[in-house]
């Protein structure tokens, strides 16, 4: 019987070991638009596996236990994984730890199978739908466009590459822009840090990793993020928050290549690319002795700076909320509903947003999930939500608030006025008066803006 939950161009990579699941797992996904491959003596094709959904199922049977654990695999192959295993069907704790959250007992039956095929592809397609990145996509300003030129030039160099920008600006959509873009480390794994985020003692276990038995309670091995991130890319976010004492040791692994996990005596060596980046002046950090001028100069070899939302300006902010508002709303029930309200763009181009994209953000999915659940572009509810955005009180006039200051003496009266004709002979659609005047809509837009033409009545002649 066919699940409920459709399931369209998914790869199920079967390792089987011992197990002897191939043919079984083959016969459960039967009905189902799934391709079953059996991975134990075929390597996983990086191309196939970032242009398809992909989940593994491993039998404990194919694998070192002791050596590997759910984490270190995901960073490999970049997939969720169902564990197969002779275990009982409480999913004994003793036995697998919390991590491994997927688990199916050796005589699984289709429909488990069947059933935590379709939980994680929901997860796969919400995991989807937020880093399909519309922050990481947008570039329709010149500063944008600048800096997406910049990528394409050194996206495929194997030098450090510091990212400047301020918080909230979308630094790890352009790190993982530059992975996917390099032709050798791009196939690898994409592993991202948050150096501010580190406990205190923590630094070694976690960036070079611990054997098994190093100290109580590591009953397993565990890969570092230096290993994890082997062929592929280390992102490190934050790094101006780095302590001296963890600088040296990073520089170390920069300049030999090798690490040491904690209890043992082998060192490995390790392949990455690495990609950091920061919101502080690291040469002022460097003059007042906090952060090391060797290692400022070992990770700039490139540097690329990530424009603030105001420095992109109005274009990209519509753009971006318009993307957003999609997101939270849903496709479907957007295409019903009339066009974005022009009196709503212009508010939101004329905001000021400190916190840049991750602030644009939160005001499109609180603005979103208002016109989702009303199924209307409700002008008194959304004016009210926008005058909270900027601290205002909710029964302050938010028109007033929302306008920008702008020269009037600089304006080309006479084109206004040729504007304003078109747009009322064609009904104030915005579609209409664009061919009506042989522009685009997007021209179109921004001399709306820049002549600051508001309807009296926008609610009521877009809905038209």
């Amino acid at each position: 019987m066919r699940t409920t939950t459709p399931i369209e161009e998914l790869d199920l990579y079967v390792w089987e070991g011992k197990a002897d699941i191939v043919e079984r797992v083959a016969r459960c996904m039967a009905s189902l638009d799934v391709e079953v491959i059996r991975a134990d003596d075929t390597p996983v094709n990086p191309q196939r596996l970032a242009a398809r959904a992909s989940i593994a199922v491993v039998s404990v049977s194919a694998i070192d236990t002791s050596a590997l654990v759910l984490r270190d695999w995901q960073a490999t192959h970049g997939m969720p994984v169902i564990w197969v295993g002779a275990a009982p069907r409480d999913n004994d704790p003793a036995m697998y730890p919390a991590e491994y959250s997927y688990i199916l007992p050796l005589d699984f039956t289709c429909a488990e199978l069947r059933g935590l095929v379709s939980k994680l592809v929901l997860q796969l397609r919400a995991h989807s739908a937020q880093t399909a990145g519309a922050d990481a996509l947008v570039a329709e300003s010149e500063p944008m466009r600048a800096l997406m030129r910049e990528i394409e030039t050194f996206a495929d160099c194997d030098t450090s590459v510091l990212v400047h920008g301020e918080t909230g600006t979308g630094k790890e959509r352009i790190a993982e822009l530059l992975h996917r873009k390099h032709s050798r480390y791009g196939g690898g794994p994409f592993v991202a840090v948050n150096c501010g985020a580190i406990p205190d003692g923590l630094f070694e276990s976690l960036f070079f990793g611990h054997a098994k038995g190093s100290f109580t309670g590591a009953a397993l091995a565990h890969k570092g993020y230096f290993e994890q991130a082997d062929g592929g890319t280390l992102f490190l976010d934050e790094i101006g928050d780095l302590p001296l004492y963890q600088q040296v040791k990073l520089l170390r692994v920069l300049e030999d290549g090798t690490v040491t996990r904690i209890g043992s005596a082998t060192p490995m060596k390790v392949d990455f690319r690495l990609v950091a980046a920061t919101n502080r002046q690291l040469p002022n950090l460097v003059k007042e002795g906090s952060f090391r001028a060797d290692l400022y100069y070992r990770l700039a070899v490139i540097e690329l700076i990530v424009p603030s939302l105001e420095e992109r300006g109005a274009i990209d902010k519509i753009a971006l909320f318009k993307a957003f508002i999609a997101t939270v709303v849903g496709a479907e029930r957007l295409d019903g509903l009339p066009e974005l309200p022009y009196w709503l763009a212009d508010s939101v181009a004329a905001m000021r947003f400190p916190g840049n994209v991750r602030e644009l953000r939160n005001l499109a999915e609180r603005i979103g999930v208002t016109v989702r659940q009303t199924g209307t572009w409700d002008a008194t509810r959304l004016r009210r939500l926008l005058a909270g955005a900027l601290g205002a009180q909710a029964s302050a006039p938010a028109d007033s608030a929302l306008q920008p200051v702008v020269d009037r003496s600089k304006w080309d009266m006479a084109e206004r006025s040729r504007l304003l004709a078109a747009l009322d002979q064609n009904g104030w659609r915005r579609k209409d008066t664009a061919q009506f005047l042989g522009i685009s809509r997007k021209v179109l837009w921004e001399k709306i803006r820049k002549y600051q033409i508001f309807d009296e009545e926008p609610e009521t002649r877009e809905s038209e």
